[in-house]
């Protein structure tokens, strides 16, 4: 029996395209104590977002290593930012992106949402 590709199972992209069934509600992210809704207003390169948040600061956000893999960001993507402890007015980390219907969830919500 031949070892490696071909035998269909597992792998990294394995769980992609699945989603929820379609009477069942998804489950999103909701910030945190001292996370903020933005949206990325550019895309700087080297992993980094120039991300308008919530409380109307632009802020250079980053995404961690342990995360870059995780999602692709574009332009106009709502995402969760949490500001860093020094710098927190000018820099921050992108924890988790939403898709477009997780935005309307939040709206609905009651979470401030800034237009890019």
């Amino acid at each position: 029996m031949p070892f490696g590709r071909g035998r269909g199972r597992g792998g990294f992209h394995r769980k992609r395209g699945r989603s929820a069934s379609p009477g069942e509600e998804r489950r999103i992210t909701l910030p945190r104590d001292n996370e903020i809704v933005g949206i990325v207003v550019r895309a700087l390169g080297a992993s980094k977002f120039l991300v308008l948040c919530s409380d109307n600061k632009e802020r250079i956000c980053a995404i961690p290593g342990r995360l870059k893999r995780q999602f692709w960001i574009k332009e106009g993507d709502p995402v969760l930012v949490k500001p860093w402890v020094v710098q927190g007015d000018e820099k921050g980390d992108v924890i988790y992106r939403y898709s477009l219907m997780d935005k309307d969830t939040l709206k609905q919500k009651g979470f401030q949402i800034p237009q890019a």
